[in-house]
């Protein structure tokens, strides 16, 4: 009997192979990393077939791990790093060129020069509810096909498949059968028109990307094909669903009314807000996004990015080295019942949303004789908070509503200290839930709604099981920490 969802995470750094069952519990994990390439400074590539013998050898490896067998696995869901972009031969699903991923910054000056253009920045965010930068699709693809030889005539001759590394997955693992993409990636390229639910021909033509190049955009949740030809899996198993990683993670947190909130704290903290049917355009720099589609139901969110979040602690413990290692931060920090006065903005790499300044940098202030290393660990954790509760009190002003709870995912998301000075600052709940590969389980929370696994979103909430709850404490004294911080900020 099938009774797995193998989830695939595929990031920026390894691809992870899940295991999940119906109640969705992870009941096997592995990941295999690849290697990032850095061909000269700004620039990032990876190698598609490197990312692909990953996922392969991390679906071998779990299924070695559990010693489920091929034969119970009803369904297969994809998750993704976003924007990175491929190209590929339809003949033989060779790609042409190294995979641009989303942080390489080489068609920077592209952007630059498109956002000096009259009415043309505000004509692409209207349309796509993006600023126009090199983080997205549209420009990396313009660049494979300008910078490797005879691309764009093959292009031309419709011998060439786009996609990213959600379409990619899915045209290997259907043996070249199916060239697919969901909403929440096709809304990551800069060519999708989010209010209309198609690609662009105004943007195709802006950034000159030929129509024959794309996938067909077709609902998160839904059987898109089957396997073909994979080494370790059998032909047939549906692939039935796939979402972007941030809105899978959106997804997997079960933030499915508008309201809703998911922050996930690693490096930096990617916090998303679900909006509801219709798309909501942000007056403070946020971006408007497509977070799934069910059936003909289209829904939105909001995002934003925190830059540096638990960088920050790993830079007390590699750069002023303070701590010995991550967790001790919350042991050190309790020690003291608050900052003494001591900020810490942590712009170590420039202020995202709602601030956006890329010249700001690191910034402590407050400091006296009497100042600690524990002084100094508190005002780390208050600063991520800190700049996740900029960003939350931004997405309240652009909905028109108070947010009633935060979902909690991310490595930094075991701080109980940190989890607690959130909620005291929202004045929320902040609810982090057992199961924290939040990612991956809403891939599988799709691919089981696409296998009829589950009637829809909601019907998956009652699997959904929470850890623990930081209610805020009503007498908590944030005003003057809000207002030192604020000042901070202006300075850094």
């Amino acid at each position: 009997m099938s009774q797995y969802i193998l989830a695939i995470d595929q990031g920026t750094t390894g691809s992870t192979a899940l295991l999940i069952d119906r109640q969705l519990r992870v009941v096997g994990k592995v990941n295999r990393e690849f290697p990032q390439i850095y061909p000269q400074p700004g620039w990032v590539e990876h190698d598609p077939e490197a990312i692909w013998a990953s996922v392969v050898e991390a679906i071998g490896a779990v299924l070695a791990q559990t010693g489920v067998t091929s034969s119970e696995i009803a369904g297969i869901g994809i998750t993704n790093q976003r924007e990175t972009t491929v190209i590929w031969q339809r003949s033989d699903s060779k790609p042409i060129a190294n995979a641009i991923v989303w942080q390489c910054r080489r068609t920077a000056d592209v952007c630059d020069r498109l956002n000096t253009q009259s009415g043309v920045p505000q004509r692409v965010r209207e349309l796509t509810g993006l600023p126009i930068d090199a983080y997205f699709s549209g420009t990396k693809a313009a660049w494979l096909l300008d910078h490797t030889p005879g691309a764009r005539q093959a292009a031309q001759r419709g011998e060439l498949a786009m996609g990213t590394i959600d379409t990619f997955l899915v045209w290997r693992l259907s043996g070249g059968a199916v060239h697919v993409t969901d909403p929440s990636n096709a809304s990551r390229t800069m060519l999708y028109d989010i209010g209309r639910h198609q690609w662009s021909d105004e943007l195709l033509d802006l950034l000159r990307v030929p129509a024959g190049l794309l996938p067909t955009v077709r609902p998160s949740a839904q059987v898109y094909g089957h396997t073909r030809g994979v080494r370790g899996l059998p032909d047939g198993i549906p692939i039935a669903g796939m979402a972007g990683d941030q809105q899978s993670a959106l997804c997997g947190q079960l933030c499915i009314t508008a309201g809703m909130a998911k922050c996930t704290y690693g490096t930096g903290a990617f916090l998303l807000m679900h909006t509801g049917d219709q798309p909501i355009a942000s007056r403070h720099g946020l971006l408007t996004t497509i977070a799934w589609q069910i059936g003909d139901r289209v829904e939105y969110a909001l995002e934003g990015a925190v830059f540096i979040a638990g960088a920050a602690v790993q830079w007390l413990r590699d750069g002023l080295q303070i701590i010995d290692n991550s967790p001790q931060i919350e042991e050190l920090a309790a020690s003291v019942p608050d900052s003494g006065g001591v900020v810490f903005v942590p712009a170590l790499v420039g202020l995202g949303a709602p601030h956006w300044n890329q010249q700001a940098r690191g910034l402590i202030s407050g400091l006296t004789r009497g100042t600690t290393r524990a002084h100094l660990a508190r005002a780390t954790l208050d600063g991520i908070a800190l700049s996740c509760a900029d960003l939350l009190t931004a997405m309240e002003k652009d909905l028109g509503q108070r947010l009633t709870q935060l979902r909690v995912d991310g490595g930094a998301a075991a701080n109980n200290l940190l989890m607690q000075t959130q909620a005291d600052l929202l004045q929320c709940a902040v609810i982090r839930p057992q199961v924290i590969e939040t990612t991956a389980l809403g891939a599988a929370i799709l691919a089981g709604v696409g296998i009829g696994w589950f009637a829809g979103l909601q019907a998956a909430q009652g699997a959904w099981r929470q850890d623990r709850v930081f209610a805020p404490n009503p007498l908590a004294q944030t005003t003057a920490l809000r207002a030192n911080w604020q000042a901070a900020v202006g300075k850094a």
